[in-house]
C-alpha cells in the first residue's frame, strides 16, 4: 500500500529501509509507515526483541519483507554486522533512518555526569558516523542514489536548561550530517534531518497525557504533533519526491522553532 493524496504518491516499493531504534515509540510508527508505502524494512532493536518481532509481522502483513536485527548502534562491530545481515537478506540499503538514542535523566550542566555526555555523543554523533561508514559505500558503488535521514530534535535550537547533554549530542549530529550531505551528494545520496517537537505517542494515548497546556501555548499551532506526523515527513524524505533536498534540518513541531536565514 502506498500513501497517497489527490496528486502524488509516496511509493517506496522495492526500497530497503533500515530503521535504527525501530522498537521505540517513534521508531515503530516510522517502520510501519515506510512499510505502508511499500518498503522492505530492517528493524533494528537493542533489547525489545518482542516488539521487533511484532513489527516484522506487521511489515509482512503489509506485503513487504522484514528483517529483525539486534545491534548496538554505538559500536562499530555491531553496526557492521547489521550491515552484513541486511545486505545478505534484503540487499543494499536504499534508506537509512537513524533514530536510536540513549535515554538518561536530564539535569544541570554542573550536575550532569560525564557518562551522560559520552552516551549522547555515542548515540547521536557516532551512531550516524558508523551507519554512514557501514552503509553508504554500497549505495555509492551501486550508483542508484540513496537516503540518509537522521532524527534530530527541536531541543537543538531551544537550548533550554537541563538539556545540555542531549543538545550537545544532537548539535554534533547536525554537523556530521551537514558535512556528509556535501561529501556524498554527487552520488545522488541525500542527507537530511527531521526534528520533532514534543510528540504524542502511544504512551501518551494510553495514559491520557496527549495535551500539555504549558507547552502548547507557545506552539503557533497550539497543539502537540503526533508520531504519525513525524513519520509522514520521514516517508517523504525517503521517497523520490524529495530527490533535490539535502543538508536540511526540518522541524516538525508546529512552528515551535523556526530556522532563520
Amino acid at each position: 500500500m502506498s500513501v497517497t493524496n489527490s496528486a502524488l504518491t509516496l511509493d517506496l516499493s522495492g526500497k530497503v529501509c533500515v530503521v535504527t531504534g525501530a522498537t521505540g515509540d517513534l521508531g515503530r510508527v516510522m517502520a510501519r509507515t515506510l512499510a505502508r508505502c511499500g518498503a522492505d524494512v530492517a528493524i533494528n532493536y537493542l533489547r525489545n526483541a518482542e516488539m521487533a518481532q511484532t513489527l516484522a509481522a506487521e511489515v509482512r502483513e503489509l506485503g513487504g519483507r522484514a528483517l529483525v536485527v539486534q545491534a548496538d548502534v554505538t559500536q562499530k562491530e555491531s553496526v557492521d554486522a547489521m550491515r552484513d545481515l541486511v545486505h545478505a537478506e534484503l540487499g543494499v540499503a536504499d534508506v537509512l533512518v537513524n533514530n536510536a538514542v540513549i535515554q538518561y535523566d536530564w539535569t544541570s550542566v554542573l550536575e550532569q555526569s560525564v557518562a551522560d555526555y559520552e552516551s549522547q555523543f555515542r548515540s547521536c554523533v557516532l551512531h550516524n558516523v558508523l551507519m554512514a561508514q557501514a552503509f553508504a559505500p554500497a549505495m555509492i558503488a551501486r550508483g542508484a542514489g540513496g537516503r540518509v535521514i537522521g532524527i534530530n530534535t527541536e531541543c537543538a535550537m531551544q537550548n533550554f536548561t537541563s538539556q545540555s547533554a542531549y543538545v550537545a549530542g544532537k548539535r554534533g549530529m547536525d554537523g556530521v550530517l551537514r558535512i556528509l550531505a556535501k561529501e556524498i551528494g554527487e552520488h545522488q545520496i541525500t542527507v537530511n534531518q527531521v526534528a520533532p517537537g514534543w510528540t504524542i505517542s502511544d504512551r501518551d494515548r494510553a495514559s491520557g497525557t496527549e495535551h500539555n497546556e504549558g507547552y502548547e501555548k507557545n506552539v503557533p499551532m497550539k497543539r502537540r504533533g503526533t508520531d504519525q506526523e513525524i513519520a509522514n515527513v520521514v516517508a517523504f524524505l525517503a521517497s523520490d519526491l524529495s530527490s533535490y533536498i539535502t543538508g536540511a534540518y526540518i522541524p516538525v513541531c508546529g512552528g515551535n522553532v523556526m530556522p532563520a536565514i
